[in-house]
């Protein structure tokens, strides 16, 4: 299994889940855990994905970001080694 992190962060809105869940769906990406938080306006969402069977993860942050653009937010997506790696303290 090939994991990864989508971090969703910005002002809360309607349809951000959905949203961003559609692209996941359309895209073959399981979603294996998911945590989100609105502190006033402020929405976090962090989830770990599967994304066996998607090589190309670029694809999928373009396509993300597209929904990041239409909704004012910022949304990363990282393959979980990669996301751990550069948060060991």
């Amino acid at each position: 299994m090939r994991r990864a992190v989508v971090s969703v962060v910005g002002q809360d809105k309607v349809g951000i889940i959905a949203k961003v869940t559609t692209v996941l769906s359309e895209n073959d990406v399981n979603i294996l855990d998911i945590s989100q938080t609105i502190l006033q306006d402020f929405f976090t969402m962090m989830m770990i994905v599967d994304v066996t069977g998607n090589e190309n993860l670029d694809r999928l942050q373009d396509l993300l970001n597209n929904v990041g653009d239409e909704l004012s937010l910022k949304i990363n997506i990282q393959l979980e080694e990669i996301f751990q790696a550069m948060h060991r303290v």
